[in-house]
Parts: C-alpha cells; sequence; structure tokens
C-alpha cells in the first residue's frame, strides 16, 4: 500500500516516513502544499496525510483540491487545532479522518489502518481473508491451513495489497505503483518476481491454487 506523507514538520516527517515504512508501507513524503498535488499528479496513492498548516498552500486547499477529482481516496488531516469549528471545517472539505498534534503514532497507525479497511473484504477486525489463507495487518501474521507463513517485507506488502483486492485483476504496473515508491529502481520484472516468490509460500504442496494470472492482464487473488 502506498502513502503520500504531506507535513511540513522536519522531524515529525521523518517520523512518520519511518514507522510507517516499518509497517511495510510504501512512502512518499513532501513538505508544502504544492509540493504533495504534485506527487498526486504522478503516482497513485491509497490514503495520504496531510497537515493543514504547510507552507506555499494550505492542507484544506489541497483537500479540496483532491476532492474535485477524487472523493474515494482516503485523506487524514493532522493539525495543532483542536476546536470543534476546525475540525468541522476539515470533516467537510472532505477528510475521512482528523488527527490533533501531539499524537501517538500507534494512534496514526490505527487511524490508517481503519481508512484502507474496505467494507466488502473478507476477514474480521484488522485480520483479511481469502479461502483459508489468513493475513492480520496490526500482528504481520500471516497463515494457511492454520500453518505460519514467513514472509519479507515486499512479499508481505505485495500480499497484503492482493488481498485487499481479493477477486480483482490487478496490472503489473497497478501493483508496481502500490507497492514501492519513488526512490524505487528496479526491473521491469519487478512483480513477477515477487509474484513467484508468494506462489511458492502460499500455494505450493495446496490443491487449490489463490494466486492466479489472467494472461494479457495480470494477476488476481482468489479462492476458486
Amino acid at each position: 500500500m502506498r502513502i503520500l506523507i504531506a507535513e511540513d514538520e522536519k522531524n515529525l516527517n521523518k517520523i512518520l516516513v519511518s514507522r510507517l515504512t516499518a509497517e511495510h508501507y510504501s512512502v512518499d513524503a513532501c513538505f508544502d502544499g504544492q509540493e504533495a498535488l504534485d506527487y498526486l499528479a504522478g503516482a497513485e496513492y491509497d490514503a495520504v496525510v496531510l497537515d493543514i498548516m504547510m507552507p506555499v498552500m494550505d492542507g484544506l486547499t489541497v483537500l479540496r483540491k483532491i476532492r474535485a477529482r477524487d472523493r474515494s481516496l482516503p485523506v487524514l488531516l493532522l493539525t495543532a487545532r483542536d476546536s470543534i469549528e476546525d475540525r468541522v471545517a476539515g470533516l467537510d472539505a472532505g477528510a475521512n479522518d482528523y488527527l490533533v498534534k501531539p499524537f501517538a503514532v500507534e494512534e496514526l497507525l490505527a487511524r490508517i489502518r481503519v481508512m484502507l479497511r474496505k467494507p466488502d473484504q473478507s476477514g474480521e477486525g484488522n485480520c483479511l481473508t481469502v479461502g483459508d489463507l489468513t493475513l492480520c495487518t496490526d500482528t504481520h501474521r500471516v497463515t494457511r491451513a492454520g500453518r505460519e507463513i514467513s514472509l519479507s517485507g515486499k512479499e508481505y506488502t505485495l500480499l497484503r495489497y492482493m488481498m485487499q483486492n481479493q477477486g480483482i485483476v490487478l496490472s503489473r504496473d497497478k501493483l508496481e505503483q502500490h507497492i514501492w515508491n519513488y526512490d524505487f529502481a528496479g526491473g521491469s520484472n519487478v512483480i513477477d518476481v515477487y509474484i513467484r516468490y508468494l506462489r511458492r509460500k502460499i500455494d505450493e504442496g495446496h490443491e487449490k491454487k489463490l494466486i492466479h494470472t489472467v494472461r494479457g492482464a495480470g494477476y488476481v487473488l482468489r479462492a476458486e
């Protein structure tokens, strides 16, 4: 899952990037509102963490511009203002959630998990389920038929994204957009390589396969 952090406090920005990266999110970061719009114009994101008080363009203006073209992108606002009027203004502008500084990073992570949770995905709470495969986003524990599976960071990120979009055919380009950030400099077949890794760990030894290739279109995770 790919997240954009727009926060002009450099220390906080660095902390958020570090913690989100440790949680296996792909993260891009910027320090002003116009730069945030530039990032959003150049890539697909699964969520945005947006500070309200930023130079060049404030967060509410950025949010309104986002909502003018995308009603579904999850956006969490950060602000030092905690009045009811400020919260209402942020929510009315189209924010999905609102967090007042100072805040615990664990709370931010929990709110992001909630924003990214899709109403039609299988599973309960912070766990996703496809067939006998289960992934819990809070503990990063992955099991199939009760057997725990050890995944690398990128394998986990790719599997989580596919499980959150189970039943949907995802192109290689879309997978790459949502799994890697702008710093990535991998080869053109990197998605195929990681799908191969996942198949060995997820499907090998099981009669029912969960990861399927759709020729000419991409990959899909589904229980058949």
